[in-house]
């Protein structure tokens, strides 16, 4: 029996906007975003980024795409323990092409005051926000975030938000959010609700939210 995790996605990100994908779990989030990260590929339908059709790449052209367009932020931070936060950030940098200084990352993400502590010694909101600054640091034209803040407590998610917020705001990236989090879809320009596999339905808001007036 074929299971479809998705069927009939249609949509376009634009430069600068800030998209939450809404849904519960086993909806199809997931896969959608590793599809739009090039992590998967589709086997019907197209994925266009710009001019490159990415369902018909090699996995080499993938990789570029993954190492040269895309940042990825996990719900579990996937540091290196034993390399401190500007070095887990140092890391990305190196094969990027144009990245910005990994001390720039977590100043923006506002951690310029603890880039010499591991991992063990910051929390676990901290641990997130390295994990933003590694993405970020490459200067991404699309940050993809899977459930950002399901780790985390609501004070503590809210500043991780708060990060990712400034980033799109001064780096103009497009960001996208997986969450089931409702409140969370307040501080997008659109919302695009995922139910078993299909968009249940895009919606505009009007003003977005800041992290700081959302309730959960």
């Amino acid at each position: 029996m074929a299971i479809h995790a998705l069927r009939g996605v249609d949509f376009d990100l634009y430069p600068g906007e800030f998209i939450v994908l809404l849904g519960p779990s086993g909806s199809g989030k997931s896969t959608l975003l590793n599809i739009l990260g090039g992590l998967d590929v589709p086997t019907a339908g197209e994925v266009i980024y710009r001019d490159h059709n990415l369902t018909a790449a090699q996995e080499r052209e993938l990789t570029r795409y993954r190492r040269e367009h895309v940042g990825f932020v996990f719900q579990f931070y996937n540091l290196i323990p034993s390399l401190t936060a500007l070095e887990n950030v140092a890391l990305v940098t190196e094969i990027a092409r144009n990245p910005m200084k990994p001390e720039e990352a977590l100043r923006l993400v506002g951690l310029g005051e603890r880039m010499h502590h591991f991992p063990a010694q910051l929390s676990g909101g901290e641990q997130q926000r390295v994990a933003i600054a590694r993405a970020i640091a490459k200067r991404p034209d699309v940050l993809l975030c899977d459930e950002p803040t399901g780790a985390l407590d609501y004070t503590t998610g809210k500043i991780v938000l708060e990060a990712l917020e400034r980033v799109n705001r001064e780096l103009k990236t497009i960001t996208v959010v997986i969450t089931h989090n409702a409140a969370i879809a307040a501080m997008a320009d659109r919302v695009i609700r995922i139910s078993s596999g299909s968009i249940a339905g895009i919606e505009r808001n009007e003003t977005r939210a800041t992290p700081s007036e959302l309730s959960w």
